[in-house]
């Protein structure tokens, strides 16, 4: 039977007193996330507030980068800065940790005593802006509230004359080190100071000041680094010591203006209920209504943690610290920081867009000025350092669907400007790109996620160039965006990285390699949501496109090759754990099958998130994860951001509405019985007016009106199922599609016999032989003979259209010394060009990323040469590559043998080696042993690998890699 669904949405200014009615705050539990791999934080902040007082059990390890794990029973302390969600660690400035006792200056002292305290769940809470806990060691209540720029915090110390603060500036959070920190005693209730830090941020400032509500009877600091100070307070009076901390990227004095502009006050429950207020009022912006009440936290919930960061950067006054280093002040507008663009600007932004169009406006302002401070757009910015985390230019779609939903309240003309320089760099392989249409993948790792991802931000520059009005600009990045389709494979069907102008081999689908940004060739195959018709014409069409779809969704959820932390939450190869699989479930809609996607949707949202820590299936990553739950609730999601649509999903509700400061008009969606097993849309009216299409438009949601859906148990297979009822695409440029050649080897011995092929028809491809740029005069042709070491450049030519990019191919002449005969496993993730890489001629650089070597896992290296007769020896040598960030170590020993029958071997060179393992610098280093009147025929290559990485290093433990590349034998 069908149930009805009235979805609502109210875009209207709620008033004061219908605010005090709704408590969404209540609904909220901030331990969601901090269990599993979510890394989220369960301490006080406020909507995009600057200070983030959490608690911090751990400080190294992935699962640390929080700062908090909820299965840890020990608390570090209180630290004033967080992030919510990353894969890597950074923050946890200003740790202040209260304990009773003789004076402590470690986490864990002499006999395993510190500061470090023992608390059990039982006696912990959490809700929005507020945080608190018994320390068991000390007996000490913790509790912990903020402002926009101020912590607060109260603890509660048994009546004692030793009651004790250390303020430990050396803290931090992952990689994040001290370079520079000073603590300063004002007075008997003030202390400040600042930490200058280096780790993901390279070069991060914080100043801070404190003021405490009882007077310090002791204070004592550590050495003559003033970087760690304890405060002795006498508390036998049973009242809580008050702590009002300021933060400021600018000096102290700006830490001042802040805490004095924020809490002028000693009232804790005060600090605490304005934030709460902050906290309902945002969460308030959406009613919902129906829902089991484990959904309608795991909803408000979600929704929190998309409001915890961006965070406000700038102070009181104005004043941020720019990216250039310099002081800057922001008049009128708010300057942010952290920018996970890579993430949330597939569904987080684009909420934003929704409840927080002003604020959307000051991203966009920021991301000018830090366009002006470094010539460049964010593309991961983290304290006004960019951190170059991840790829693209994703500000760039940020600021494209900002403009085309309206928000235009900023130097457009500039914001026009930055998005093409963004993408005219040279830099991440965006040279190449421009030339050949692709990033080649022994230019560049990740090749092709980078491809395919700059062409959908080339897309967003050529709509925003469309909406200006410039045909030429448009029409430019209209050709850069069609980039992705020549990465697809017809042979395979899937995007395919090309290495020396040809299909890189070997090729897995599965294998997650370095080709392909935290994924493999599946999790990347449907990155072109600009232009979905163009991704099921290269699938054969409409049913070919679900086909492939269905079969990404029921395939063996098995990965090969790397482990990948982030690759989680796997329906066949689907990952929802990691952000590029976010949109793919929605692309049924635009075949035709709604039904699929709200099949789909439903089940992840089932599956994959919860009311429990570990409620989260990958990293929150700034609210991205949590965005798309959200998004995915009310019914609808952005696939292609930059394009104002939204395309219609499951409603996981019976009602709800949002409001929206920029129009006074509702949309109403009131509903009985949407939920549990009836997640089939059967039919919509908007407006009393059937509505037949699954999209609608970001100015219908803000025009308001009624929508009416009917749901029910089975699919509707008709509704929106018609061409002209699909979600709409953006029209294509047509464009040459560059050539392939094959076979595509670095090296050869004699001669090479090589096609050069288009599969654009009709096109004429023309090539040359000596590294020039191929023109309509060149020669036609697609087979061609090299006989001398040569770098072939080809393009293709159609009539009366522009000529595609150039494919460059580069084959070197080399007599081989010898046959690899033999090699012990090497990973088919690292096989560079397969059993003869050790003597191909081809030398591996330093980015260990772009291939060229041969990597052994945890293994040693023998390798048995053949030089095809017995042959005078004069020297043996072999590069090895050191790169332990990247858990690469040079080998521990080295051993050459030769034989002149491959039985009996004899030693010529066996000795360990002198490099350290500790050694940061990534470098090539060869092995060289010189010989005097040896012959031999044969040459035995023992490499000794260090088999797990030090205790000392982050990867503890876990299998070393041993890369080699060239055995050169003279």
């Amino acid at each position: 039977m069908h149930s009805l669904l009235l979805i609502a949405f109210s875009l209207l200014i709620i008033s004061s007193v219908d605010a005090q009615s709704l408590r969404n705050v209540d609904l909220v539990d901030p331990f969601i996330g901090t269990g599993g791999h979510g890394h989220t934080f369960p301490g006080a902040t406020v909507p995009f507030g600057m200070v983030q007082l959490s608690p911090d059990t751990r400080t190294k390890g992935w699962d640390a980068c929080g700062g908090y794990h909820f299965s840890d029973s020990t608390i570090l302390g209180f630290s004033h800065t967080h992030l919510s969600g990353t894969g890597v660690g950074d923050y946890g400035d200003i740790l202040f940790a209260p304990y009773t006792g003789p004076i402590q200056f470690d986490s864990a002292g002499p006999g395993g005593r510190g500061y470090r305290s023992r608390f059990r769940h039982a006696t912990e809470s959490a809700s929005p802006g507020y945080y608190s806990v018994t320390l068991e060691d000390f007996h000490i209540r913790a509790e912990l509230t903020a402002g926009r720029r101020v912590g607060m915090h109260r603890y509660t110390f048994p009546k004692t004359d030793n009651a004790n603060v250390t303020v430990d500036l050396t803290h931090g959070i992952g990689d994040d080190v001290t370079t520079d920190a000073v603590i300063r005693i004002i007075s008997g209730r003030e202390i400040a100071g600042w930490r200058r830090s280096t780790g993901w941020a390279k070069d991060q400032v914080v100043y801070f000041v404190a003021r405490f509500s009882q007077p310090m009877v002791q204070s004592a600091i550590r050495g003559s680094d003033s970087q760690k100070v304890a405060l002795r307070f006498d508390m036998r009076s049973g009242l809580p010591l008050l702590v009002k901390v300021g933060l400021s990227s600018v000096d102290i004095k700006g830490a001042w203006k802040n805490l004095a502009a924020e809490v002028d006050h000693w009232d804790f429950d005060k600090v605490k209920e304005t934030a709460r207020e902050e906290w309902e009022k945002a969460l308030s912006r959406i009613e919902i209504t129906g829902g089991s009440p484990a959904q309608r936290r795991t909803f408000f919930t979600a929704l929190y943690h998309t409001m915890i960061a961006p965070n406000v950067f700038s102070d009181v006054d104005g004043r941020y610290r720019g990216m250039d280093g310099k002081i800057h002040t922001a008049e009128g507008w708010v300057r942010y920081s952290v920018f996970s663009l890579w993430d949330t600007f597939r569904a987080a932004h684009p909420l934003f867009t929704i409840l927080e169009p002003d604020r959307t406006n000051d991203f966009v302002k920021t991301f000018l000025s830090i366009y002006k401070e470094s010539g460049t757009l964010p593309v991961w910015e983290l304290a006004a350092n960019e951190t170059w985390c991840m790829i693209g230019y994703h500000a760039v779609p940020v600021i494209v669907d900002a403009y085309a939903k309206g928000i235009r309240g900023y130097d457009v003309n500039l914001a026009f400007e930055a998005v093409q320089a963004s993408a005219q760099k040279d830099h991440f392989g965006l040279n190449f790109c421009r030339v050949s249409g692709y990033v080649p993948s022994e230019k560049e790792s990740e090749s092709v996620s980078k491809t395919l991802e700059y062409a959908y931000d080339d897309w967003c520059i050529s709509e925003f160039a469309r909406l200006m009005g410039k045909e030429d600009v448009r029409r430019e990045y209209a050709r850069r965006a069609q980039n992705y389709r020549n990465l697809f494979d017809p042979s395979t069907g899937f995007m395919r990285p090309k290495r020396n102008g040809g299909w890189a081999e070997p090729f897995r689908p599965l294998a997650v390699t370095v080709d392909y940004t935290e994924a493999n060739a599946w999790q990347y195959l449907f990155f072109a949501p600009h232009d979905v018709p163009g991704m099921m014409e290269l699938h054969g069409g409409r049913e070919g496109f679900v086909k492939k779809l269905d079969e990404m969704f029921t395939t063996s959820s098995t990965l090969e090759g790397r482990h990948q932390l982030d690759i989680t939450g796997l329906i066949g190869q689907y990952a929802h754990g990691n952000e590029p699989s976010h949109h793919i479930a929605y692309l049924y809609a635009y075949a035709g099958e709604p039904w699929k996607t709200q099949k789909m949707v439903r089940r992840i949202m089932n599956e994959f998130y919860s009311e429990w820590p570990d409620g989260l299936i990958g990293n929150e990553d700034c609210g991205q994860m949590s965005a798309w739950y959200v998004l995915s609730a009310l019914g609808f999601y952005p696939v292609n951001p930059g394009q104002p649509v939204y395309v219609f999903g499951a409603p996981l509700f019976e009602g709800f509405r949002v409001w929206n400061t920029r129009r006074g008009k509702d949309l109403v969606m009131s509903a009985s019985g949407g939920g549990k097993g009836r997640p089939f849309i059967q039919s919509v009216r908007w407006n009393g007016k059937p509505l037949n299409r699954s999209w609608f438009t970001h100015d219908e949601l803000l025009a308001g009106g009624e929508i009416l859906v009917t749901m029910g148990e089975r699919q509707n297979e008709v509704w929106a199922s018609a061409p002209d009822e699909v979600p709409p695409s953006p029209v294509r440029e047509a464009i040459a599609l560059t050539p392939v050649v094959s076979p595509a080897p670095t090296s050869f011995e004699d001669s090479l016999l090589v096609s050069v092929t288009s599969r654009t028809p009709g096109a004429v491809v023309r090539y040359t032989l000596d590294g020039s740029e191929p023109d309509e005069r060149s020669t036609a042709g697609t087979t061609v003979v090299v006989r001398a070491t040569s770098t072939l450049k080809a393009r293709a030519f159609v009539s009366g259209g522009k000529a595609s990019g150039t494919v460059a191919a580069e084959f070197r002449k080399h007599e081989r010394v010898g046959t690899v005969v033999s090699v012990s496993g090497y990973s088919p993730q690292y096989a560079a060009s397969g059993k003869q890489a050790l003597v191909d001629g081809v030398r591996g650089v330093v980015d260990f990323r772009v291939g060229g070597w041969q990597g052994f896992e945890g293994t040693d290296l023998e390798a048995v040469i053949d030089l095809g007769v017995i042959r005078p020896v004069n020297s043996i040598a072999a590069n090895f590559l050191h790169d332990n960030n990247a858990w690469i170590f040079y080998p521990m020993r080295v051993k050459y043998e030769v034989s002149e029958n491959g039985v009996d071997y004899r030693t010529v060179y066996d000795s360990p080696t002198d490099v350290s393992p500790k050694t940061e610098t990534a470098f090539i280093k060869d092995v060289t042993a010189a010989l005097q009147n040896e012959k031999a025929r044969f040459v035995r290559v023992s490499v000794r690998n260090i088999g797990t990485c030090p205790p000392w290093h982050k990867g503890n433990g876990g299998k070393a890699w041993l890369f080699v590349d060239e055995v050169v034998v003279r």
